[in-house]
């Protein structure tokens, strides 16, 4: 079976946090945080998500879904379809929308246990969330091999 590499991004109204997963699948890493000066000048953005993927030979992406904790589909969470969306299309990827609520609230969580004084550094949060919502997808796919594989699959196709 070929090598499953994902990217995991963090979709904000002026930032996008950046983690990909390691050689072995195990951990999701934090990359970097890319900035925008308005929310909808998206060009630059997908310019670099782009030779990211390039860069680190990306199977698939997911990306952080801000639904609502009852559920619903809100305005942030609509944007994020669109721009996940426009990054399948861009991209030629499967891009999977994963639930994130509570990703930033973990990530304040680990970084005050961390006794550190991070939590002021929005970029260190950006990445974080990141890291959280692609480690959670790994280990949901690591226990579905039947998803994982035909994950793999899909990308082997393109």
């Amino acid at each position: 079976m070929s090598e499953l590499r994902l990217l995991g991004l963090d979709f904000g109204a002026a930032t996008v946090g950046v983690a990909g997963s390691d050689a072995l699948f195990l951990t999701a890493q934090p990359l970097e945080v890319i900035r925008r000066k308005h929310e909808t000048k998206l060009r630059q953005t997908y310019q670099r998500i782009e030779e990211i993927v390039k860069e680190r030979n990306i199977n698939a992406i997911v990306v952080g879904y801000p639904k609502r904790l009852d559920n619903s589909v809100g305005e942030r969470a609509e944007k994020t379809e669109s721009f996940a969306a426009d990054l399948e299309r861009r991209t030629g990827l499967p891009v999977v929308l994963w639930d994130e609520r509570l990703t930033t609230v973990e990530a304040h969580r680990i970084l005050d246990s961390a006794e550190k004084d991070f939590k002021k550094q929005g970029a260190v949060i950006d990445k974080l969330a990141a890291v959280i919502i692609l480690q959670s997808y790994m280990d949901y796919i690591s226990g579905q091999p039947e998803e994982r594989a035909a994950l793999l699959a899909g990308t082997e196709e393109r």
